[in-house]
């Protein structure tokens, strides 16, 4: 199946056509219809919910020298469209005193993070010079529309105003027929919207796309087994499977020590262990660091817990350690096994003809004595040919135990 593309025809800020094609049949109204819902109603937004106007008690009053009456006031109040940049309440203040003419609302002072987006929008004219007018709106953060009714208890003198919050002015949608291959009954979705200014046009699709995604995601877990998420102690964000967090600690092989003191402790599951601060481990008595980083290194290893990279180092410097090791212990093999051999071709020289007495071998090992057995038998017949000169073994009959020990014997010569 193609998977759909989406393509932004003309984004001019408050204004985009947004194109998605092709979807399956049907997918078209589905999406279109969801994200015009989700835009209109549900996006945040800030709008002014209240006015103070000093010496006016209701929205039939008229304010003194001014010519507009009090409900008109209101009327340009709600068209004020403003972008917040912190979701918390506000107030703003308009102060008119010695000045005639028309009042906008960039005239009015604004906190830091609220932005007046239409400062030209109109709010009243002053007719004479002698005015005096103090008036504080207050702006709120909320979704959709919110008319005046629904707002309650507001002391004498504070007017509700019908808040429209959604950024969206405008949404349409339309959905063609498009064709993918010989199948023509593909859904070309054209998504068109108009936006106040406090948010562009692109960002409002996403947003509510968002939206639609975030509520979606609760059905997409339905029917199955979800992992605890920890929210406390060292495992805190870990997001780990029952199995795990209910794994004994007796299969994480600790020390006794380590494990002795967690038993008494009460904590015998993993999950436990997890939801402990390093703090409260530390508090265990009996418990100190050493046992602390034991324990997280057996967590690491499992792939519970991150490796840090303390663990790292001691890892990797514990197998230099266990190389090493290993290596003196091949030489210190060796080097009996070496002299051993040095002395094998005098032996083998010096011996009479007859049965000849049996070595004692440096491993018991049945394969290696019956080759040596098998090679005394030949020494006297090869010290008489030779003149005390070891012929070579034919091929296939050398132990490939004793080639390697002739091999660290020559390494051991030229060193």
């Amino acid at each position: 199946m193609e998977l759909p593309r989406i393509e932004i025809e003309e984004d001019r800020g408050d204004y985009a056509r947004v194109v998605v094609s092709p979807l399956l049949p049907g997918f078209g109204i589905t999406l279109g219809n969801s994200l015009r819902r989700v835009l209109l109603s549900s996006l945040p937004g800030a709008a002014i919910t209240k006015v103070f106007i000093e010496g006016v008690l209701h929205e039939f009053s008229t304010i003194p020298n001014v010519k507009e009456d009090t409900i008109e006031f209101l009327l340009n109040v709600k068209a004020i469209r403003l972008r917040a940049l912190a979701d918390r309440p506000a107030t703003l203040v308009l102060d008119i005193q010695g000045r005639e003419g028309e009042i906008t609302a960039g005239d009015i002072q604004v906190p830091e993070h609220i932005e007046v987006v239409n400062p030209d929008q109109h709010l009243l004219t002053v007719d004479s010079a002698d005015a005096r007018l103090h008036i504080e709106f207050t702006v709120e953060m909320g979704r959709g529309y919110q008319p005046a009714s629904q707002v309650n208890g507001l002391p004498i003198g504070t007017i509700a105003v019908d808040a429209v919050f959604t950024p969206v002015r405008r949404v349409s949608y339309r959905v063609e027929p498009t064709r993918v291959g010989q199948a023509s009954n593909y859904d070309r979705l054209v998504l068109e919207l108009w936006t106040d200014g406090t948010i562009g046009a692109v960002e409002a699709v996403s947003r509510a796309a968002d939206m639609l995604l975030q509520h979606l995601r609760l059905f997409t877990s339905m029917g199955r087994a979800t992992a605890p998420v920890l929210t406390r102690g060292i495992g805190a964000g870990l997001l780990i499977s029952e199995e795990q967090y209910n794994m004994p600690i007796d299969d994480l092989d600790l020390s006794m020590r380590t494990y002795n003191c967690l038993r008494r402790s009460g904590i015998t599951t993993v999950g436990q262990v997890l939801e402990r601060t390093e703090e409260e481990l530390l508090a265990l008595r009996n418990f100190g660091r050493k046992s602390y980083e034991e324990l997280r290194q057996k967590l690491a290893e499992l792939g519970i817990l991150p490796m840090t990279a303390e663990a790292l180092s001691v890892g990797v410097e514990e197998e230099l350690e266990e190389e090493e090791e290993a290596e003196e212990e091949a030489v210190e093999q060796a080097q009996p096994e070496a002299v051993a051999e040095e002395q094998a071709p005098t032996v083998e020289a010096e011996a009479p003809a007859g049965p000849a007495e049996e070595p004692a071998a440096p491993a018991a090992e049945a394969g290696r004595r019956s080759e040596r057995r098998k090679k005394e038998e030949k020494a006297p017949a090869e010290a008489a040919a030779g003149d005390g000169q070891e012929e070579p073994e034919a091929e296939g009959e050398i132990d490939p135990r004793l080639a390697k020990l002739r091999e660290l014997k020559r390494q051991l010569g030229e060193e």
